[in-house]
């Protein structure tokens, strides 16, 4: 298992550095930008991705529904903190951030978290979960004159949060109970709160964006939605 979870790790490291890499080429960031990292945690990716650009730290706007987290990124970064709500507009205007950096998050935007266990039939799961990134999607383009949004591939055979095989295609039910037994046992323990996305749906979600692959032995691992 150590040699497992070290391998994943590995794999990890070197695919955030590689989309940090594509961001970096794609965005022009300097000392006068003003970033917002949206569903940020402690602000450790963004400063990661952000490093030597030049850009003050009173310019990085870390939001996260975990007001913890975002204090403590204040402390260790000097970035501002937003502590935001799981649904509902941010407290900014149209337009007011020249970049807005989404990784991994929006399918995490789904039902409420204290029903994530509960939330077991499929359909109702989906389209609330499809109304909820609707709603988000929308205020990422508000926010952001130019955008980075990055999700896993619904379609990647090993599904991203569990690192099992397949069960992303599982019905919702049967992914609740996996997930409710694997984290018994398994190194990867998670919540079932994800609705993962395909390309077409990012289009939909992102329609004035182009749409990025991301491959792992030619296979589709994830997806970036980029407004330049």
């Amino acid at each position: 298992m150590t040699f497992l979870h070290e391998l994943v790790d590995r794999l990890r490291t070197r695919a955030r550095t590689a989309r940090a890499a594509v961001f970096r080429h794609e965005f022009l960031v300097g000392e006068n930008t003003r970033i917002l990292d949206i569903g940020s945690e402690d602000g450790t990716a963004i400063a990661r991705v952000l490093a030597g650009t030049g850009i003050p730290p009173h310019n990085v706007y870390i939001a996260d529904i975990d007001p913890a987290r975002v204090h403590a990124g204040q402390r260790q970064f000097g970035f501002v903190p937003v502590v935001i709500p799981e649904s509902g507009k941010l407290p900014f205007p149209d337009g007011f951030f020249d970049i807005v950096y989404c990784s991994s998050v929006i399918e995490h935007v789904t039902v409420p978290k204290k029903e994530v266990w509960t939330s077991r039939s499929g359909r109702s799961f989906r389209r609330r979960a499809e109304e909820s990134q609707e709603a988000f999607a929308r205020e990422i383009r508000r926010l952001g004159k130019t955008y980075f949004v990055q999700t896993p591939n619904k379609w990647f055979p090993i599904e991203s949060h569990t690192w099992l095989p397949f069960i992303g295609f599982a019905p919702r039910a049967a992914q609740v109970a996996t997930i409710a037994v694997s984290n018994r046992f398994w190194i990867k323990r998670t919540s079932p709160d994800w609705h993962l996305l395909t390309a077409r749906e990012m289009r939909t979600l992102f329609p004035d964006a182009e749409i990025r692959r991301e491959l792992f032995l030619g296979l589709t691992k994830s997806l970036m939605a980029i407004r330049r």
